[in-house]
């Protein structure tokens, strides 16, 4: 099996990921897993498709991932992951979709507009 590319993507956040048979190393921006999502919760959140789909420890996965915050940049590997492996076995795809893995989220900031404080809050109206 040669190596697999995808990308996934939440917010601002792009994750690029190179996916290849081995013992379960993640690298994310040449930093391992545990050192770059120091909060277990994130971590959780990127091994999650490989948990589900009983391949904890098959793969290596380097990651190249910018933009966003932390969060979003979990989330984006998982996305990135679930797709890589739904390349390697299309089986994979029913149980990662009912867990929500394989949907991109779409919620995005929403733009501040002029003539307003922010997106949705105005100025502070005086009557007289």
């Amino acid at each position: 099996m040669e190596i697999i590319n995808t990308s996934g993507r939440r917010k601002t956040s792009v994750a690029r990921i190179y996916l290849k048979p081995g013992k379960g190393q993640i690298t994310i921006n040449n930093k391992d897993l545990n050192t770059y999502f120091v909060i277990p919760n994130h971590q959780t959140i990127v091994k999650q498709a490989l948990t589900l789909t009983n391949n904890d420890g098959n793969y290596d996965i380097l990651v190249n991932v910018k933009g966003g915050g932390v969060n979003g940049q979990a989330s984006a590997v998982r996305l990135a992951i679930a797709k890589a492996l739904v390349t390697i076995d299309a089986e994979y795809k029913k149980p990662l979709r009912d867990e929500g893995m394989m949907t991109r989220d779409s919620r995005m900031v929403e733009r501040k507009k002029p003539g307003q404080k922010k997106a949705r809050k105005k100025f502070q109206f005086s009557k007289r």
